[in-house]
């Protein structure tokens, strides 16, 4: 681990509506074990289902509530590699945690870093 800490990257659109129920560290969570695949959300989850496992019901009928959520979850992986670099994970572990190389974590960091409007934002930025 790195204490370099890098500034916490802004979510892309397509995974904004989980940010909004679940928080960042929840979403994270919640990528790295549904995204890539279909997940049928319910105003009405089994309460034994692996959704309310992992997120709780309250936020699993959240989720069933929004009317913007695709039904196949965004794997986002430039921005979970972005977002685990930030929280000082290592480039060799981001890569084993996203099932990508490491060449592949650093290319995404570096075209992160290269475009102003995937750059996280600081308080700098905005004035």
């Amino acid at each position: 681990m790195n204490d370099h800490r890098l500034p916490i990257p802004q979510p892309p659109a397509q995974i904004a509506p989980f940010v909004q129920v679940l928080g960042l560290e929840l979403t994270v969570a919640f990528l790295l074990r549904f995204g890539g695949a279909e997940l049928h959300l319910s105003e009405d989850p089994r309460a034994n289902s692996q959704l309310v496992a992992l997120v709780g019901l309250e936020n699993a009928r959240a989720l069933g509530q929004l009317l913007t959520v695709p039904r196949r979850i965004p794997l986002a992986k430039p921005w979970l590699a972005a977002w685990l670099r930030a929280k000082g994970t290592s480039t060799a572990e981001v890569a084993r945690t996203l099932h990508v190389s490491d060449v592949t974590v650093r290319g995404w960091l570096k075209a992160r870093d290269a475009t102003p409007n995937l750059r996280p934002t600081t308080a700098k930025d905005r004035f």
